[in-house]
């Protein structure tokens, strides 16, 4: 019978002495005089399992022998426990079929490879341990986190990857054009006219989906996105990357706790279920690339998240016995090695830090009575740092005109979103995480290229 390598490590009692038939590559073949193993893996589970050949067995025993690494088989042969061997099981072959040959310059050989090596190779690296069990993380912590919101209730929605608006006001957009580049059209102003392009107007790809989501949290009630952004900064920082996933909730009705409570549930629900679906690849990230993750991540689980406000955090920061690099001040940012300080020695825990001042933040966010702060939070964790940013959202028209007017964000592109306050607008809360900080996080792998299947950085776009 066909059958993959999950199922027999799942239940191996099933398949004892039966016969058997997989498909998949060989990770490694030990040939010797009259018998040999491969290390045979088949994408289905992060171990492999041991395939044994023997030359009475195998007309083609030769051959089997010379198969190298990399090449891609059809294995049948009987299942036999082996207890008290170092494998819990092995296949004693009774045929193995060469379906794709691997020649000698295959470049993922049985020994280790620098991470970067396998950046230059990202279409093979997928084969080694580490990125197995990498891409498998965020395969299962993806589906987790649809789960979570659709057990809530919440409307999945497609918000557009092409847009006319700067949701952020940063304006490190990628453009989107199909005006030809050495013959630019220009207006009377000797601008270039975009009128002559194919949306007739300057378009970008989007660096979020929130705004589009407020629209349909206010018919909807509760909605998230979960999908490709863009940000065209020329950083090249482990912690970014030109093209991410965010996973963007809007809800109706919500203020500020009711945003960071949803935020709290949502990354436990996440943690457990990726130690409830991959006990082997969290065993392996725990042993070979983060000490003390699993603890790490089970004290998440296991406690309340702090709450700090902005202000009082900087206090905290200024009378810390600490030597910063960059000093804290009240109504600036926190830097890297602060958000180290308070989750990892002050509060030794994820921490929201709320009520920011409202020069630094979006124009969106809703201004605090006291007319300097905004109702905005940022979730810091332990060993990552900023993992999610949320705020309510400012729902008085009025106020939001102004406060777009004192930050310079052009009306006539957002006339739709002030609508979304004129007509029956209420009180409504969101927050975005970019989906690779969370498996960084969930991970312990501490470059963001390492953690999208094909990393797009300034002067990288490969594949």
């Amino acid at each position: 019978m066909e059958t993959t390598v999950k199922n027999i490590f799942r239940n191996k009692e099933t398949f004892e002495n039966k016969e058997i038939t997989l498909y998949g590559w060989v990770r490694n073949n030990r040939a010797q005089k009259e018998f040999g193993f491969i290390n045979f893996h088949d994408g289905t589970f992060f171990e492999s399992i041991q395939v044994v050949y023997e030359e009475q067995k195998l007309d083609n025993f030769s051959d089997v022998q010379k198969f190298r690494v990399g090449s891609s088989l059809e294995v049948k042969g009987v299942l036999v426990l082996t207890p008290q061997a170092k494998q819990p099981f092995e296949i004693i072959a009774t045929s193995i079929m060469l379906l794709g040959d691997s020649p000698e310059d295959y470049p993922i050989q049985p020994k280790r490879h620098t991470r970067e090596f396998l950046r230059e190779v990202a279409h093979l690296r997928v084969r080694t341990n580490l990125f197995h069990a990498v891409f498998r993380l965020r395969s299962v912590a993806a589906f987790a986190v649809h789960e979570f919101f659709q057990n809530q209730g919440f409307i999945y929605t497609h918000t557009p990857i092409i847009t006319g608006n700067d949701g952020e006001g940063a304006g490190q957009m990628f453009n989107v054009t199909t005006l030809d580049l050495n013959h630019l059209p220009k207006n009377d102003d000797g601008e270039i006219d975009y009128k002559k392009d194919f949306f007739a107007k300057r378009t970008n790809l989007t660096v979020t989906g929130q705004l589009e989501a407020e629209a349909y949290a206010l018919a909807f009630k509760n909605v998230y996105t979960f999908g490709p952004t863009f940000r065209a900064e020329n950083s090249n920082t482990q912690r970014h990357a030109s093209e991410f996933w965010m996973i963007e909730p809007e809800m109706a009705f919500a203020d500020l706790e009711k945003d960071m409570d949803n935020a709290e549930k949502m990354v436990k629900y996440v943690i457990q279920y990726v130690f409830d679906k991959l006990p082997e690849e969290m065993e392996f990230f725990n042993k070979f690339v983060e000490k003390g993750l699993k603890e790490k991540l089970l004290n998440v689980l296991n406690q309340p998240f702090a709450k700090v406000s902005h202000h009082k955090a900087i206090e905290i920061l200024k009378n810390a016995n600490e030597k910063f690099e960059n000093q804290p001040e009240f109504g600036k940012d926190i830097s890297t090695e602060h958000e180290k300080y308070l989750t990892e020695k002050h509060f030794k825990s994820p921490v929201f830090v709320t009520d920011w001042p409202k020069d630094i933040k979006a124009f969106y966010m809703r201004l605090n009575d006291d007319q300097e702060t905004v109702a905005a939070m940022d979730l810091l964790v332990p060993g990552s740092g900023e993992l999610i940013g949320g705020s309510q959202r400012e729902e008085r028209l009025d106020v939001l005109e102004r406060r777009m007017e004192e930050m310079h964000v052009p009306k006539e592109d957002l006339n739709w979103y002030l609508d979304l306050r004129k007509f029956g607008g209420c009180k409504h809360a969101g927050y975005g995480m970019g989906f690779e900080r969370l498996v960084m996080y969930l991970s312990g792998v501490e470059n963001i290229r390492d953690v999208i299947p094909f990393p797009r950085t300034p002067k990288h776009c490969e594949f």
